[in-house]
């Protein structure tokens, strides 16, 4: 019950929020990371290259399934925004409802876009099964497809070398977050444009998403003041004796 009531807050608060932001416009810090990948979208339009969404190999019915989504989001948008690009976008995923969903999201690029008819199924793919068979799967659309920048927005481990070691060598912009500390890791250590933390779940919002996920980082503050709130206070409570 306890659980069910924080979320049901949280909508409730994500709605107020959403609503307030319409007549105020969101105010965003700066994210390097975030204003270099807003950038390569618009260049790979203008030079005819395409961007390689690499989902991660978790699932929908796990921990996992906040960062696959928050990939899926900026997935979406950066469909819409390069559909009429001569290379179009492509997503890779290691997971087979992930790699569904992938397809079924660009779609909806496609159709918001007007260009419905441009989409092609082949661009969402599951390029294989587990943490090293996804990375191996990704790397040749890396080296074959024309990729000038790879967006990492999901769960990766260690292999995120792997990936990352290929972009260097294919002269590819990498940029990328994952909710796992090792992928995290490897991300920080082998690229400049590295998200940290909750960054990774920022991104549809500075690439133009709209206005309920600018509202959901606002939520996100909103709870992460409430939580610390609540460990001082019960601190406190027990430094007296209370509890």
């Amino acid at each position: 019950m306890i659980e069910f009531g924080i979320l049901l807050s949280s909508a409730f608060l994500l709605l107020a929020v959403t609503f307030w932001k319409r007549k105020s416009p969101a105010r965003l810090r700066e994210i390097p990371a975030l204003t270099n990948l807003y950038r390569a979208i618009g260049l790979s339009v203008e030079d005819g290259t395409r961007l390689h969404i690499l989902l991660g190999y978790g699932g929908l019915l796990n921990a996992r399934a906040g960062s696959a989504l928050a990939g899926l989001a900026a997935l979406r948008h950066i469909a819409e925004r390069t559909s009429v690009s001569d290379q179009p976008p492509v997503a890779s995923a290691g997971d087979p409802s992930l790699g569904l969903l992938a397809q079924d999201t660009l779609q909806a690029g496609y159709q918001a876009a007007g260009v419905g008819e441009l989409y092609v199924p082949t661009s969402g793919r599951v390029t294989g099964f587990g943490p090293f068979g996804f990375a191996a799967g990704a790397m040749p659309i890396i080296q074959n497809e024309n990729v000038s920048a790879n967006l990492m927005l999901g769960h990766f481990g260690p292999e995120a070398a792997l990936i990352t070691d290929i972009s260097d060598r294919e002269n590819v912009l990498v940029i990328g977050a994952s909710d796992d500390l090792a992928g995290q890791a490897v991300l920080f250590a082998s690229t400049q444009d590295v998200l940290i933390g909750e960054e990774l779940f920022a991104t549809s919002a500075y690439i133009g998403a709209g206005t309920t996920h600018a509202a959901s980082l606002t939520v996100q503050d909103i709870l992460r003041w409430l939580v610390i709130l609540a460990l001082l206070g019960g601190a406190a409570a027990k430094f007296v004796g209370v509890i």
